[in-house]
């Protein structure tokens, strides 16, 4: 195999490729990249066997086809060092030898047989959903916040998408919990495409799905099957298995009668917490507010590195309220509320706490206080 491509082009696609390889493999091959040259295309593929990442570039003088695997990380870090737009010259010497030639440098590149490489079949019967790519991104990101590291329950481990349904109207959900805070976005969808297999998206396919879909601009597709999910997006296609398991009915944890509610501006309240939770070194003591009618009262108290306290104004429709949180869970969720206005609403020093944005309807969160 040989061909010609710019170094930006391969770039692009090999940086997304750095998201799905592992950088410890047990199989060397799946630290390799396929690369795949037939019908005057560039086919780039990588996966880690629970996500596969297709790119397939025209943008490629293809002067022999045939394909070859190399390592992942090796390539890119070559091309990240070669200039801007420099055009790269690749051709295999030996079955294990791939040579690539760059203005004033030259690379032999160890390669492994594509027989090793692993071949999938795509299975997917599902009709296909078009989505906002934006609105989309957006959901992934407002829930993302909130997904579970605790491996024990791994259903929890991702973002669970479904259809609901609300004034006669059709919306794919995103909701995410680890059981002390929750996030839940909606974005509405054609009512054609609302036959959709309810699916739990693990973290990582979520994570490089929004570095995919913030670095494109082309439209997005969504396919199910019985254990797998695929997005097209242009020509890149990612595809990953689904986690098996049951996700919780997450509806019982929202509060329906939190009739005290706290407005404050957004942006004080993060800039308040990050401040005096300046004073505790791992973050775990937890910030107080002491809420009154007109301000709160923000306070840490670390034994080990001192206190930080500061009072910002706010609205309170109740008496007064103590009440504490985990500080980066509070900032995490302010962070994604687009309003100017951020809307709490409390029922009591214990129960959980319903935090809206009156900027878009269709998200809301749910966050446990801590005892203190």
């Amino acid at each position: 195999m040989q061909f010609k491509i710019k170094r930006d082009i391969l770039l692009k696609s090999l940086n997304f490729v750095q998201g799905v390889v592992e950088k410890k493999n047990t199989l060397p091959i799946l630290s390799n990249v396929l690369l795949q040259l037939k019908n005057n295309k560039l086919s780039i593929v990588a996966t880690d066997l629970d996500i596969i990442f297709y790119d397939e570039i025209k943008n490629v003088e293809v002067l022999t086809e045939g394909s070859t695997t190399t390592s992942a990380a090796i390539l890119y870090d070559i091309l990240r060092k070669i200039s801007s737009n420099a055009e790269l010259n690749f051709e295999q010497k030996t079955e294990n030898k791939l040579s690539l030639k760059s203005e004033n440098s030259n690379f032999s590149l160890l390669c492994l047989p594509t027989d090793n490489f692993p071949s999938f079949a795509e299975e997917f019967e599902a009709n296909e959903v078009k989505l906002n790519r934006d609105k989309f991104l957006k959901l992934l990101n407002k829930t993302r916040i909130s997904i579970s590291n605790d491996d024990t329950r791994h259903y929890l481990n991702g973002v669970f998408i479904h259809i609901t349904e609300a004034h006669g109207r059709s919306f794919l959900t995103g909701v995410a919990t680890d059981s002390h805070r929750l996030s839940s976005s909606s974005l509405e969808i054609d009512e054609k495409g609302s036959i959709l297999i309810p699916f739990i998206l693990p973290r990582k396919t979520v994570f490089q799905l929004c570095t995919l879909l913030a670095e494109t601009n082309d439209s997005l597709i969504m396919q199910t099957s019985e254990n797998k999910v695929k997005f097209a997006i242009g020509n890149i296609k990612l595809i990953s298995k689904v986690i098996d398991g049951k996700f919780p009915d997450y509806k019982k944890v929202v509060p329906i009668n939190n009739d005290k509610r706290l407005t404050v501006s957004t942006k004080d309240f993060i800039s308040s917490i990050e401040r005096v939770a300046s004073v505790s070194l791992d973050r775990k003591e937890g910030v107080k507010l002491a809420i009154n009618k007109d301000n709160i009262h923000f306070s840490v108290n670390s034994a080990n590195s001192g206190e930080g306290n500061e009072i910002i104004k706010a609205e309170f429709s109740s008496d007064n309220l103590s009440v504490s949180f985990n500080s980066k869970y509070l900032t995490d969720i302010a962070s994604e509320v687009e309003d100017s206005k951020l809307r709490l609403n409390f029922k009591d020093p214990t129960s959980p706490v319903l935090i809206e944005d009156a900027a878009d309807k269709n998200s809301y969160y749910v966050i446990m206080p801590m005892k203190i």
